[in-house]
């Protein structure tokens, strides 16, 4: 009796011994090759431990059978958190379920160019593959702002350009807050160092002039310059004149191309008929036009031109640049 006790207990200690050899092979072993690639696997909330081994088995990720048994020894069964993961060739079972119990899900990116409209980056939103589409297309700015929950009159310059990660489905309606919020927290901790100009008046001003800072040049050297001409121009009482004010006035009446009379027919957005700044601003302002804005270089000059190699030229009196227009723009 006592051999047959002792040979169970040697039979039963292989056994758990060449279990325990088989299953830390397994565990510790990878079955995504590199003929496969990268394999790409969706958990939906709610899935159970099974069906989420059997999507992953059936993607040809873990052996299910070693893989239940990992999950159960870890006492994971119920950390597996929902996501979209891309697994890569030579992860281990194990590494995979350290993936499934961090979270650690695809992530995606989009950009928010300096300059760009409130419009085409809707648009650049919503055509975004993994971002959920829940806001309409071309609605009226009061209809997104509903939407939205944002307590702004218009959202036009109000999002920070940069890029955002975000993971897939996250909603079209959830990145516009977010970069609304960044912007909030950006503009008014800059513009607690600001320089104090008169006639900058608040931080929606400040946004307002970076837009059109923005819009005039994307030559970082001189961001601050014409910061300082479009102020100097405001103390002074005289108009903007400013073609990016006009162009967004025009709307989609704007053919990529601007004439005379379109500087002569006022709309609130026309800085050659109108004083002071437009209602709001032009477009969405990156953090170095808003710092200009709110640091500009003091300077006497008050006009600029294009030099055709992708700056300007400035000066002080309307003779100068009348010359200077001549020169770069007219050929003379």
């Amino acid at each position: 009796m006592r051999r047959l006790i002792a040979l169970t207990i040697i039979v039963s200690s292989l056994s758990i011994g060449w279990f325990w050899m088989l299953y830390q092979d397994s565990i510790n072993d990878s079955y995504i090759t590199d003929e496969m690639g990268s394999v790409v696997v969706s958990i939906d909330k709610g899935k159970n431990l099974n069906q989420i081994i059997s999507m992953l088995e059936e993607k040809s990720v873990v052996d299910g059978r070693w893989f239940k048994w990992l999950v159960r020894f870890e006492g994971a069964a119920n950390k597996i958190q929902a996501g979209e993961y891309e697994f890569s060739p030579g992860l281990t079972q194990v590494q995979i379920l350290g993936f499934l119990v961090k979270g650690k899900v695809n992530q995606y990116a989009i950009t928010i160019i300096e300059g760009q409209t409130f419009k085409d980056l809707l648009t650049d939103i919503q055509q975004h593959p993994a971002l959920q589409k829940t806001l309409p297309e071309n609605a009226d700015m009061a209809t997104y702002l509903e939407l939205l929950n944002i307590p702004e009159q218009h959202l036009e310059g109000l999002l920070l350009p940069e890029t955002y990660f975000f993971i897939k489905n996250t909603t079209d309606a959830a990145l516009i807050k977010r970069a609304y919020r960044a912007m909030q927290v950006f503009v008014n901790s800059a513009w607690l160092k600001r320089e104090n100009k008169a006639v900058i008046k608040n931080v929606y001003q400040a946004l307002t002039l970076a837009s059109i800072v923005e819009k005039e040049t994307g030559a970082a050297s001189e961001r601050e310059l014409i910061a300082g001409v479009f102020i100097q121009r405001l103390e002074i009482g005289m108009k903007l004149q400013t073609d990016p004010t006009v162009i967004y006035g025009m709307g989609e009446n704007y053919k990529d191309d601007i004439r005379f009379r379109d500087l002569r027919q006022d709309t609130p957005y026309n800085t050659y008929t109108r004083y002071g700044l437009p209602p709001t601003p032009i477009a969405m302002p990156g953090k170095a036009s808003i710092q200009a804005v709110l640091h500009p270089q003091e300077t006497k000059k008050l006009y600029f031109v294009a030099n055709g190699g992708g700056t300007h030229v400035f000066s002080e009196t309307l003779k100068q640049h009348n010359a200077a227009v001549d020169k770069y723009q007219r050929n003379k």
